[in-house]
């Protein structure tokens, strides 16, 4: 595994304390499954910019960056100004507040990084990290980065602080806009509804319980197709036809019965099968002559 690489060195500082950090990426996006864009030949698509007006490929180098201030009007920017704009971006992240970790509603979640103590950093890190983890609160902190202003949340996690960088209040929009209707339920819905959670609760939510079965599906297919198979449809999931009368009552008292038994099944399966082996590697299926031949060879650079 290739070693960690910060994106940039920053300063967390809250009251006349100051913590240099680093920051790291905290998710992985490299795992999806991406297909490119190929001419019927089976040769690569190379993506071109057209003029509007003349209808002619522009060269990247005579690429400009513009402001649109009204209709069809631009302004444009040299790059040394593009360059002056950015030059804005402080290195200071401070901490303006601190609330309950629950305090932070995760709609406001935007993307999340992880942040290291740098050179000298160690102490005061590990203090802030503990202090937090033991009152229970999250520190809330002000940035601005390539152009704009960020407010993210610093929470403490076991091993480091996780920075959440969080969207603006004009940036998430209101449930009220869909006039969701609230309709009354009865005692007898309620408590089955409970029984039905209690059933299906557990006391935190484990990632790695769970896995991408939709991609999975995706490799498998992509496997069968080099091996020179025939990808098929599915048939489609039918679902029930709107305005179908329900016994909701009835519908939970189901669901429980099912829970119960598919724990129960669940935990004899457990008691005779003996500790899983992780999954091996996946290995992609062998390529049919026929399918290799459609891929042209590329040539070998000078």
């Amino acid at each position: 595994m290739m070693a960690a690489r910060s994106l940039a060195s920053l300063s967390l500082t809250f009251g006349l304390v100051s913590i240099p950090v680093k920051l790291y990426t905290a998710t992985d996006s490299g795992s999806t499954v991406r297909f490119n864009l190929l001419s019927k030949d089976g040769s690569r698509l190379k993506q071109q910019y057209v003029s509007e007006q003349t209808r002619e490929v522009v060269p990247r180098e005579e690429m400009v960056k513009g402001y649109e201030f009204e209709k069809d009007q631009f302004v444009i920017f040299s790059p040394d100004e593009l360059k002056a704009l950015e030059e804005g971006a402080s290195h200071i992240v401070e901490i303006v507040s601190f609330v309950p970790e629950k305090g932070v509603d995760p709609i406001y979640y935007d993307k999340t990084y992880f942040i290291a103590p740098d050179k000298r950093g160690g102490k005061p890190y590990s203090l802030l990290r503990a202090a937090m983890a033991k009152t229970g609160q999250c520190a809330i902190a002000k940035w601005a980065s390539k152009g704009k202003s960020h407010m993210v949340q610093i929470r403490p996690i076991e091993g480091g602080l996780v920075f959440q960088q969080l969207l603006f209040a004009d940036e998430v929009r209101s449930i009220d806009e869909l006039h969701v209707e609230d309709v009354a339920v009865s005692e007898a819905e309620m408590k089955l509804a409970i029984q039905l959670i209690e059933q299906a609760s557990a006391d935190h939510y484990d990632a790695s319980e769970y896995r991408d079965e939709e991609k999975e599906r995706v490799l498998a297919a992509i496997d069968a197709k080099i091996a020179g198979k025939e990808i098929i449809s599915q048939e489609p999931v039918e679902i029930s036809p709107s305005g179908q009368v329900i016994d909701l009552v009835e519908a939970l008292k189901k669901s429980l019965s099912t829970g119960k038994r598919s724990a129960a099944a669940s935990k004899t399966a457990t008691a005779k099968t003996p500790a899983a082996e992780p999954p091996a590697p996946r290995k992609s299926a062998k390529r049919t002559t026929a399918t290799v031949a459609a891929i042209p060879k590329r040539a070998k650079k000078a």
